[in-house]
C-alpha cells in the first residue's frame, strides 16, 4: 500500500482534516462499508502512514480481516472504496471553500425543482453575499457571470419578457478579458525563463485594442493585468510601469494576497532589469514596492520570507540610505526567515547595514565572527571587507586578504557570471592598491581597462577611488 493513492492523499492532510475525514468515513450518509472504516482507522494510527512495514498489504489485510486468509482482490476492493470515500470528501471540501459557488448551486437546485419563492429568496441572498466579497478579481467575475446565468435561466423559464441578456454579455466579456490578460502575463513570465518558447496568444491583440477603445480601465482587474502585460512587453516605455505601480497601491486590496503577490514580483523583476541596464532611479522604485509589499503582508509567502528576498531588501534600502527603515525591517521581519538560515542572514544584513552607514568596526565584527555557508553571501561579505580595509587605509591587510579571497573563489564552484564578477573585482582592487597614484598614464590606463570590462563587482566604487588618487 506504500504507493497507493489513499496513502499519498492522507500524508498531505492536516490534523484537522483527518478529524473531519474520520467523521465523514464513519457517517452512513457517505460510507456504509465497515472494511473502509477499519482500513481508515488503521492508517490513522500513529506512524502508520510513514512506516513501509506497517503498510505492507498482507499485514494490513490481517488487521482488517483477522479471520480470513489473504485475498488480494478483496484487499484491492477495500483500498478502492476507501480511496473513493476520501476523494469524495476532498471534492466536498473544495466545493465548500467557495461559498458563492455553493449558494449558486442551490439556486440551480431550486430553479430546476420550480421552487420559485425559494429561488428568489436564495438568489437575493447570493447576490448580497457576492457584493460583500472583499475581492474584485477574476474569480469574483466568474461567480458573477454564473449567478447572472441562473437568473437568466429562471426568467426565461417563467416567460419573462425582460431578460438580463445584456448584463450577462457584459459580464462574460469582462470575465474573459481579465482571465486572458492574466494568462498572457503568465505566458510572458514563462517565456522569460524558458527562452525560445513560443505561444499563440489568440485574440490578445483584439483584447488589448478593446480595453483602450471601450475604457475597460475603470475595472481594477482589467487595469492591473493590462499594465502588467504592457510593462513586460514594452519595457522601454516606463509609463506602463508607473501606471502598474499606481494600480498596485490603489487597488491591490481588491485581490487575494497570493494573486497580488505575483504582480508585485513581476514589477520587482522589471525594476531589476532596469537597474541592470543602469537606470539608477529604479533603486527607489524597487524599495517602495518592497516597503509597501511587506507593510501590507503581501510579500510574505505562506508566512515566510526567502533569504534572498530579505537580503535584496537590505541591499536596495542601503543603496538609497533608508537606514532607519531597513534597521526596523531586520528586527521585525527576521522571524519570517527559515530558522536554518536566520542567524547567518541576519548577521550578513546587519553587517551590510553597518557598512552602508560607514560604521566599519561594527560591520567587521559581524563578518569576522561568521563564515557563511552560502558562497555568494560569503563573497559579498569579503568584497565589503576589502572596501572597508581600503577606506580605512589598512593597505597592508588588503594584499593578503585579496589573495586569500582569490584562493577561496578558486576553490568554490561559483557559476559563470558571478565568478567573473568577483574575479574582476579582485583583479582591479589589487591594481588599485598597487598603482602609482602620481602616474597619470597608469591611472588612465586602469580606468580604461575597468570601464571596458564587464562584469565588475562594485565597478562604480573602484572608479571613484581611482578618481580620488
Amino acid at each position: 500500500m506504500q504507493k497507493s493513492i489513499v496513502v499519498s492523499i492522507l500524508r498531505t492532510c492536516t490534523k484537522k482534516e483527518c478529524r473531519e475525514l474520520r467523521k465523514w468515513v464513519e457517517s452512513p450518509a457517505h460510507n456504509q462499508r465497515q472494511d473502509v472504516i477499519d482500513l481508515f482507522g488503521y492508517l490513522m494510527e500513529d506512524g502508520c502512514l510513514y512506516n513501509d512495514d506497517l503498510l505492507e498489504k498482507a499485514r494490513v489485510y490481517r488487521k482488517i480481516f483477522p479471520k480470513s486468509e489473504f485475498d488480494d482482490a478483496k484487499m484491492r476492493q477495500t483500498i478502492y472504496f476507501t480511496t473513493k470515500c476520501v476523494e469524495e470528501f476532498l471534492i466536498y471540501q473544495e466545493l465548500l471553500s467557495d461559498e458563492i459557488r455553493g449558494l449558486n448551486a442551490l439556486n440551480s437546485v431550486y430553479r430546476k425543482r420550480k421552487l420559485d419563492k425559494l429561488f428568489q429568496k436564495n438568489i437575493r441572498a447570493t447576490i448580497k453575499k457576492q457584493e460583500k466579497q472583499p475581492y474584485r478579481n477574476g474569480k469574483y467575475l466568474r461567480n458573477k457571470y454564473s449567478i447572472e446565468q441562473e437568473q437568466y435561466y429562471y426568467l426565461s423559464g417563467i416567460k419573462r419578457l425582460e431578460l438580463n441578456l445584456q448584463s450577462i454579455s457584459d459580464t462574460l466579456d469582462l470575465t474573459y478579458i481579465v482571465d486572458k490578460l492574466r494568462q498572457s502575463c503568465l505566458l510572458l513570465a514563462h517565456q522569460s525563463v524558458y527562452k525560445g518558447k513560443e505561444y499563440d496568444t489568440g485574440l490578445l491583440k483584439e483584447i488589448l485594442k478593446a480595453v483602450k477603445e471601450k475604457d475597460f480601465f475603470k475595472y481594477p482587474a482589467v487595469a492591473i493585468y493590462y499594465y502588467t502585460y504592457m510593462t513586460l512587453v514594452e519595457k522601454e516605455d516606463e509609463s506602463h510601469f508607473y501606471n502598474l505601480k499606481s494600480q498596485m497601491i490603489e487597488s491591490g486590496f481588491l485581490f487575494p494576497k497570493s494573486e497580488i503577490r505575483d504582480i508585485y514580483l513581476l514589477a520587482l523583476n522589471y525594476c531589476i532589469g532596469q537597474l541592470n541596464a543602469g537606470n539608477v532611479i529604479f533603486h527607489r522604485e524597487s524599495f517602495e514596492i518592497y516597503k509597501n509589499g511587506f507593510e501590507n503582508k503581501i510579500l510574505l509567502d505562506e508566512g515566510f520570507i526567502s533569504r534572498y528576498t530579505f537580503i535584496n531588501v537590505i541591499t536596495i534600502g542601503g543603496d538609497i540610505k533608508e537606514f532607519e527603515w531597513i534597521s526596523k525591517f531586520i528586527i521585525e521581519y527576521q522571524q519570517y526567515l527559515e530558522e536554518q538560515y536566520r542567524e547567518s542572514v541576519v548577521s550578513y544584513c546587519l553587517g551590510k547595514l553597518y557598512f552602508e552607514k560607514g560604521e566599519y568596526k561594527k560591520a567587521m565584527e559581524q563578518y569576522n565572527q561568521m563564515e557563511y555557508d552560502d558562497i555568494l553571501m560569503n563573497m559579498n561579505a569579503k568584497v565589503m571587507q576589502i572596501q572597508m580595509f581600503y577606506e580605512q587605509g589598512e593597505f597592508e591587510l588588503i594584499d593578503s586578504f585579496l589573495e586569500s579571497t582569490r584562493a577561496y573563489l578558486t576553490r568554490k564552484k561559483v557559476i559563470g557570471y558571478h565568478r567573473d564578477n568577483f574575479k574582476n573585482f579582485l583583479k582591479f582592487a589589487r591594481k588599485l592598491v598597487r598603482i602609482n597614484p602620481s602616474s597619470r598614464p597608469q591611472r588612465d590606463k586602469l580606468k580604461e581597462e575597468i570601464t571596458t570590462t564587464s562584469p565588475v563587482k562594485q565597478k562604480k566604487w573602484i572608479l571613484e577611488k581611482l578618481k580620488e588618487l
